[in-house]
């Protein structure tokens, strides 16, 4: 079909909160439309609203009949929009809220169904990838009924996105209009949308208003992120030349953090001698709390609302909890809480707990104010530059967001940048701040089409990639943000769109058919960088997801091919880069020379992996040792091709030589030696069955490198190479300590196996530790011959099973110690099941706290002292993760910690049950069950929710 021209300019704006579009003809005026977007107001009635709020009820079955659902999308009953806010208000546990949140959070899998967070098994769930693309696809259904004639998916469509939202966020924004039927859309930050606005609404007095302004700094509060830009205004002899040249990273802090304060407060007057609510109550309150906020910050607002929270079942009226809230709790939380009064040096307090709640890692300091100053701060050199040296606060400021409806909080503003300049601020006007983004998004759209941008400023950020000086290698290595690394210069900050950076001086090697993994990191301060400048990276830097590129197995017929790195701000606001061949030139695996093979460049795309992986920094990579070479002979020489005839000593005794070799015990190995073993050994892999003896060091030795299974460059690639060996399994299966290896193999390794790889091994164990399969004679055998406690520990850290499957495998353990000849170590396993906070899986899949009460009252019977494998079970099940739908109910958790001090139980153990804390070297490697390779930190997110 040919591609139709399109009739409209589309600007979505896909808001925490509301989703609002906007729309103009595709001709020579401006006359911008907002569309009525037809939804579900109550069971059974539609109405077209300007706003969509951003929310999915998932209903009960027989809950709505079919006529109360006549506005729902295909192969879903789940309603989106007023309705369904409404519905959420009263019901606990099925509203979907915050989806956008969830797409900047890096510690989970947005494709998995994990929301409603918390919510009970048998509601339905979504990830939320699939969430946000519902809205987009009840606008596109929406837009469908409204224009026939004029497909969505053929209009020019601009959405919108913070400005502070990474690669990874934006590429799943785009996953998500895509699965909606958007494929050709354009990315534009809110706040260049807002001020887009501006300049439409002011057209004709553009030069007037800001005759006396040089600098302008946009504040948009929504939902869920705070996002700030300058721009820098310059004055020529027609129009001002307005340039973005800053913008704010990521700050997860907005309106629902006022929300959850509120319901923190109206939660303490529900309950004021009982536990905290239970998830889904708790959820019923936010949005109660939202509603309440909303008219306590508005025009007339009453002097206090009503707060009611139902019960459940038969007693949905008889169990009903009230309480008011009043409007100066409200106005007092608001302005103290995150738009008090501080000085321009007062920074955000990163060492203190915020307001976060549900999973969601919030900014742990409140006070937006601190924010904004923080962000002055790290851009004095450019705002002097843009004031002409007569100071750093901005001169214009424009307030948008829902919140600034509230003239309480848009007056502390324009205090609050009062004490901060000599002179006053000067408010443009906005008054229509949850619109203006939409609005702004279609001007954006309109002037691009008539080539007249109005903001210039090209890339927000310089990007970096990520590389080791520590050695002449050329390939990138992984580098920490917390530690001295260093990185090349890819695309310097004001890059314009479209063009092309070549890295020229810097060329990579790369093999067919193995991937090859960059690592990049993002810049957003003043420091003016070139193409191939090297700078140190420090905290300041963001890092990105890491960038894989594989060439076609038959790409280059079996070599290695030279190529260097292109990089580009594309016209959909997301970053492209490329691997370009040099000349064509392939470098044979068997000579250095180049042979030129044509003059065309082949390009191959690279992408982010934006995909949950597990959660490391690591560090600069150190040179290896200069015994290297000789510890990798010691390797050939036992799993090379012309090694049958080795002394049998020198297999059972190669760990131990290679100790002597590299003059370190192997505990000491680095991550960087490590995963060179490993390669070597994974060269030799088909030797490892010329004995039992070789077999079982190689296995050995082999887990042990590639421990966790992940945290350094390629790990995902090396644990995929290493899986295709499983299903040979074991050559002597007749030696007990070869399954003992086989099983520690794979227990090094799960964290690298994906959700498959671990239910299929699952699947294999599962009769050896079945207490039903077990009583059979012939598999009680065979549980001992294989070595059982190998099996068990197994089991324990498979962490991407599904719950029910670890729900089964906990009930398995309980019933297994029930008898005294179960070894000790499954009090251990089963600690690592029901453990609260994950070594690496994603805390979706953690085991609902009810069923892990019930295991903490089992842990609560046994005595703690003789046995203290027990108490430390109990204390990872009752370790406090900050996230309410995970944590143990408050009286059981009080218990856990009497027992725990009776016992004389670590103080370490004690205070995991209190707070939320990082573990020590020494409580990582008894999760773990060994420790972890020198230069590996693990690094916990999770630790910072609430």
């Amino acid at each position: 079909m040919q591609k139709k021209s399109p009739q409209y300019h589309v600007g979505i704006d896909l808001g925490t909160t509301h989703t609002v579009v906007a729309y103009a003809k595709n001709d020579h005026e401006q006359d911008i439309q907002l569309l009525q977007i037809e939804q579900l107001i109550a069971p059974g009635q539609v109405a077209g609203k300007p706003l969509l709020p951003s929310v999915r009820y998932h209903p009960a079955d027989n809950e709505l009949s079919e006529t109360d659902i006549i506005f729902v999308q295909p192969d879903t009953n789940a309603i989106i929009g007023e309705a369904a806010r409404l519905l959420g208000a009263k019901t606990k546990g099925r509203l979907v809220t915050s989806a956008k949140s969830w797409l900047s959070h890096s510690s989970v899998d947005h494709n998995a169904d994990i929301l409603p967070w918390g919510s009970p098994d048998g509601i339905e769930k979504v990830s939320p990838v699939n969430a946000s693309a519902s809205y987009l696809r009840h606008i596109h259904t929406v837009w469908g009924h409204k224009f026939p004639d004029a497909p969505l998916q053929y209009q020019n469509i601009v959405v919108t996105v913070p400005a502070s939202f990474d690669e990874a966020a934006r590429s799943l924004t785009l996953e998500a209009a895509n699965r909606a039927g958007l494929i050709n859309i354009k990315l534009l930050e809110e706040p260049q949308a807002v001020c887009y606005d501006w300049l439409r609404l002011n057209v004709g007095n553009v030069s007037e208003i800001l005759a006396n302004v040089r600098l302008l700094l946009i504040c948009d509060v929504g939902g869920g992120t705070t996002d700030l830009s300058l721009i820098k205004v310059e004055h020529g002899q027609t129009e001002p030349k307005l340039t973005r040249i800053a913008v704010g990273d990521h700050i997860m802090l907005g309106g629902d953090n006022i929300d959850l304060a509120l319901a923190h407060l109206v939660e303490s007057r529900l309950n004021p001698d009982q536990p905290r609510l239970a998830a889904a109550d708790f959820s019923q309150l936010i949005e109660q709390c939202r509603v309440a906020k909303e008219r306590l910050l508005g025009k007339d607002a009453p002097e206090y609302v009503p707060i009611t929270l139902l019960g459940g079942g038969v007693k949905l009226i008889g169990g009903s909890r009230s309480t008011s809230l009043p409007r100066e709790d409200v106005r007092r939380i608001a302005l103290d809480g995150f738009f008090p009064l501080t000085n321009i040096d007062d920074l955000p307090d990163k060492k203190r707990s915020g307001v976060v709640e549900f999973g969601l890692p919030y900014a742990v300091e409140p006070a937006i104010s601190k924010h904004i100053a923080a962000f002055l701060n790290l851009h004095k050199e450019v705002s002097q530059e843009a004031l002409q040296g007569t100071g750093t606060a901005p001169d214009a400021i424009i307030l948008n967001g829902g919140l600034f409806r509230s003239h309480a909080i848009t007056q502390r503003i324009l205090e609050l940048f009062t004490t901060w300049n000599s002179k006053p601020i000067q408010l443009f006007e906005n008054n229509c701040p949850e619109l203006s983004v939409a609005y702004g998004a279609v001007s954006y759209a309109i002037a691009r089409r008539d080539k007249q941008l109005k903001i210039g400023g090209g890339a927000a950020r310089s990007y970096f990639l990520l590389v080791d000086m520590a050695s002449d290698q050329q390939m990138p290595k992984t580098q920490s943000s917390t530690q001295y690394g260093y990185g090349i210069c890819v695309l310097p900050k004001g890059s314009e769109e479209g063009e092309e950076i070549i890295l020229h001086d810097r060329r990579f090697a790369l093999r067919t058919g193995v991937p090859v993994r960059f690592e990049l990191a993002s810049y957003s301060g003043d420091n003016i960088c070139k193409p191939g400048d090297i700078t140190e990276i420090t905290d300041a830097f963001h890092a990105l997801p890491p960038l894989i590129v594989a060439f076609d197995d038959k790409a280059t017929d079996g070599n290695e091919t030279v190529v260097q790195l292109g990089v580009t701000q594309t016209d959909l606001g997301t970053l492209k880069i490329q691997c370009i061949s040099v000349d064509d030139a392939v470098v044979s695996k068997t000579t250095t020379s180049q042979k030129l093979t044509g003059n065309n460049q082949q390009r191959w795309d690279v992408e982010f992996q934006i995909r949950k992986q597990g959660h490391t920094a690591t560090q600069a990579y150190p040179a290896l040792p200069a015994q290297y070479n000789a510890a990798i002979g010691l390797i050939r020489t036992v799993f090379g091709p012309k090694s049958k005839e080795i002394d049998p000593n020198a297999v059972k005794n190669l760990r131990s030589n290679l100790e002597k070799q590299l003059g370190h015990d192997r505990s000491e190995w680095d991550s960087s030696l490590l995963r060179t073993l490993f390669s070597e050994l994974l060269q030799g892999h088909k030797y490892r069955r010329r004995s039992g003896h070789h077999e079982r060091v190689w296995l050995s030795l082999t887990g042990f490198c590639l421990r966790p299974g992940f945290g350094c460059p390629l790990d995902d690639w090396r644990v995929e190479q290493l899986w295709k060996l499983y299903p040979q399994g074991l050559q002597f299966t007749n030696e007990i300590q070869n399954w003992s290896e086989w099983w520690t193999l794979w227990r090094r390794v799960a964290g690298g196996l994906n959700a498959a790889a671990q239910e299929l091994i699952f699947a294999d164990i599962a009769n050896y530790i079945s207490p039903a399969s077990s009583r059979q004679p012939s598999i009680a055998k065979q549980a001992s011959q294989r070595s059982y406690d190998d099996i068990v520990r197994l089991a324990a850290v498979l962490e991407r099973l599904s719950v029910a499957s670890k729900i089964q495998l906990g009930e398995w353990l309980l019933k297994r110690l029930q008898k005294t000849n179960e070894p000790k170590q499954t009090w251990w396993a089963l600690g690592r099941i029901g453990a609260r906070l994950p070594f690496y899986g994603s805390s979706h899949n953690v085991i609902p706290a009810d069923i892990a009460g019930k295991w903490l009252v089992t842990l609560l019977t046994q005595d703690w002292k003789k046995n203290p494998q027990t108490a430390f079970a109990a204390t990872l099940i009752c370790r406090k993760s900050g996230d309410r739908v995970r944590d143990i109910d408050e009286p059981l958790r009080m218990q856990i910690l009497d027992k725990l001090n009776i016992s004389k139980m670590p103080y370490a153990w004690q205070n995991m049950v209190v707070q939320h804390r990082t573990l020590d070297e020494k409580e990582e490697s008894q999760f773990f069950g060994e420790a972890l390779p020198p230069g590996l930190i693990l690094v916990y997110t999770d630790l910072d929710y609430k």
